[in-house]
């Protein structure tokens, strides 16, 4: 977690903002975060079977892509609910979605056991994964930023930014660990331990998140002015939208590099590399960890230069690279690997940073849960959750990674022109209180 100096709350203050926004967050994104991993790696040897293994590889991916698509549903319901009855309430709800359906697919017979019911049992479970993540990231970036200094609202909007990597990053752990064994052992039951781990932390979510206030700026709010269900749609839908194509190519580039870039570098040849697991699992690792130290780099300066600035220079800078990015990886060494991915991370951390509090300051008090929840999540479906998927499919069709390259280029672009078309929000550069 970041540093911070006192600056108004305490120093227990700052603890228990930094333990329920960031831990918490973590600890959803790691529940979820395993799920891709896991489709990535041996899905495909457990629930979806197939005779071409890159189809089956593609059926896990679609069923990553499905918890996705019902994101912005999870957005709207737990948006809402924040901005009616509180944060605090809103983000406890949602870690137990999240964690109980962890747990339970820690638990579910394989494909081999019961047949076609067990990927349409994980697939149900999936679509309750999709609800609970929907209203994570909203509801705890609102809570960290709306506990903030205001000359501090990217730093502590970094508490829910950095759940991101570091959930990856130990869902990446628990797999590496995993694959030490023999991957016999991790198809028959390995494979478990990292979603069992995933529904035991769900009572230190809980605990963390029960033991913060509630945010000043919705104590002060008048029960007349809580919104009515939907409002942030008539309101504010053109904000909305160009948050959301904020969010697209970022989360594109984000889940290519997280999950589809396990799959295509471990998949049989000619549609992948053919490289072992562990390396690649590890690079992932690195790559995280440049990506959650380049966030809070970002924040910083944002809070400092203004949002616009920092997140227009990494999005130009990300469009570029994703053209070189798999030419890179394509040179077939887990290194080669491993370097285009920490790369890829490192300049992608510029560019998600300042982007919950840049969400944050786009909506007004009354509806900013719904607003930054839906914004987020509508861009994720259409950029994270359908990137894996699509990117096997256009190997598959093309033959070539280049086409990967392309596809996300295409979608940093609209990502780059949404910032364009939205306003700076920092009050470093707009000179009052957004």
């Amino acid at each position: 977690m970041p540093v911070l100096k006192e600056d108004g709350a305490g120093r227990a203050g700052v603890r228990r903002i930094g333990l329920a926004s960031g831990v918490g967050s973590t600890l959803e994104f790691y529940d979820f975060a395993i799920y891709g991993t896991a489709a990535a790696l041996v899905f495909s040897q457990i629930f979806f079977i197939s005779e071409d293994e890159w189809f089956g590889a593609f059926l896990g991916l679609a069923t990553f892509a499905v918890g996705f698509l019902f994101t912005p549903l999870g957005a709207l319901l737990f948006g809402w609910l924040g901005d009616r009855y509180g944060r605090r309430f809103s983000l406890l709800l949602t870690f137990v979605v999240m964690g109980a359906s962890t747990l339970l697919m820690g638990v579910l017979p394989s494909y081999l056991a019961i047949g076609i019911t067990a990927p349409l049992l994980l697939i149900v479970l999936r679509v309750f994964h999709g609800l609970a993540r929907g209203g994570e990231i909203g509801g705890a970036a609102v809570l960290a930023v709306e506990h903030a200094p205001t000359h501090r609202r990217a730093l502590y909007g970094s508490f829910a930014a950095l759940g991101s990597p570091i959930g990856q990053l130990l869902a990446n752990l628990a797999f590496a660990l995993v694959l030490l064994l023999p991957m016999q052992a991790v198809i028959d039951w390995a494979w478990r331990l990292p979603f069992l781990v995933g529904g035991v932390v769900l009572v230190l979510g809980v605990w963390a998140r029960r033991g913060v206030d509630e945010t000043p700026a919705f104590v002060a709010l008048p029960p007349g002015r809580r919104p009515p269900f939907l409002a942030v749609f008539r309101q504010d839908w053109k904000r909305l939208l160009l948050a959301a194509g904020v969010n697209m190519g970022l989360n594109a580039n984000m889940f290519i590099l997280a999950t589809f870039m396990l799959s295509y570098a471990t998949a049989a040849a000619p549609q992948g590399l053919a490289l072992p697991r562990q390396p690649i699992v590890l690079g992932s690792v690195i790559g995280l960890l440049c990506h959650a130290v380049t966030i809070v780099v970002a924040c910083r300066l944002s809070d400092r230069i203004g949002r616009k600035p920092v997140m227009t220079s990494a999005a130009v800078a990300s469009m570029a690279y994703a053209m070189v990015m798999f030419r890179i990886s394509d040179i077939g060494t887990p290194l080669a690997v491993g370097f285009s991915v920490v790369i890829g991370f490192t300049i992608g951390g510029f560019l998600f940073g300042p982007l919950l509090t840049y969400f944050s300051e786009l909506f007004s008090v009354e509806q900013r849960q719904a607003g930054v929840g839906l914004a987020f999540q509508l861009g994720s479906v259409l950029g994270g959750g359908l990137a894996p998927m699509i990117a096997n499919r256009l190997i598959a069709v093309t033959g070539s990674s280049d086409s990967v390259g392309w596809y996300l280029a295409a979608g940093l672009l609209v990502t780059v022109l949404c910032l364009l078309a939205l306003p700076e929000t920092a009050p470093a550069r707009t000179g009052g209180v957004s």
